[in-house]
């Protein structure tokens, strides 16, 4: 199969655990697309009732375009289950999001939700977190002077940019990436980033997700991870 055959397989399994009635957080990236793709259907011929809380500007347009019901996260009383993507997830269920400069809104969504369903193809799992760059928000001012902290820590920092243009959030925060190669310890490196004035969110989702679903060439798995306290709901008790 092809990377999209494998990500429309894992986002529609996926749209089958949504029960009439659920409140969804609806994720952000291309695999998440098929998923919500397949939710639409569900509602336009089955009559599902849900409400989607999205996790950026334009799956939110999407939600509404296929006539799924679109609220705001604080809109809500809570989020039964919220579907997205990755990218990269390591052997003890630990990921990096951010690659669609979302995940300032998908950590919000993902944080206020019961249970947090991630949906990858087989390119995403890795032993180690690193390869792919890990993703800050931060906010345009002092952005340059947090880039030399950043670099002078040893961590590889880059703006992102478009067409010669700094990246955009949907807040309007400027992207700065970090090219690690490896992260030995996320966690340690998470409290780092958390202290760092200026920088709204980082792209380590730690303890966070419960259930994986990876597209193979042979068919979708779906892993378990193990139950624990979140590490972000940790950080703020």
């Amino acid at each position: 199969m092809n990377q999209d055959q494998l990500k429309k397989m894992v986002g529609e399994l996926a749209a089958t655990y949504v029960k009439d009635g659920m409140v969804v957080g609806l994720g952000t990236g291309s695999t998440v697309k098929f998923m919500v793709d397949a939710l639409g259907q569900r509602v336009a011929k089955e009559g599902l009732n849900i409400v989607g809380v999205p996790t950026s500007d334009r799956t939110a347009d999407q939600g509404r375009h296929l006539g799924i019901p679109i609220k705001n996260v604080d809109e809500v009383d809570q989020i039964d289950l919220t579907i997205d993507g990755a990218d990269q997830i390591n052997a003890d269920f630990q990921g990096i999001k951010g690659g669609g400069a979302a995940h300032l809104f998908e950590k919000i969504v993902a944080i206020n939700s019961k249970r947090n369903m991630w949906i990858v193809d087989q390119s995403k799992m890795v032993q180690t977190l690193g390869s792919f760059p890990l993703p800050l928000e931060v906010i345009p001012y002092g952005s340059q002077q947090l880039f030399k902290r950043l670099a002078a820590k040893g961590l590889k920092p880059v703006f992102r940019e478009q067409n010669g243009q700094r990246v955009l959030t949907d807040s309007k925060n400027y992207i700065i990436d970090l090219h690690l190669g490896e992260i030995k310890a996320p966690f340690e490196l998470a409290q780092y980033l958390n202290r760092q004035v200026g920088l709204v969110e980082h792209g380590l989702f730690l303890n966070v997700v419960n259930t994986v679903i990876v597209g193979y060439d042979d068919g979708p798995k779906v892993l378990q991870a193990p139950e624990r306290p979140s590490y972000q709901q940790v950080q703020q008790n």
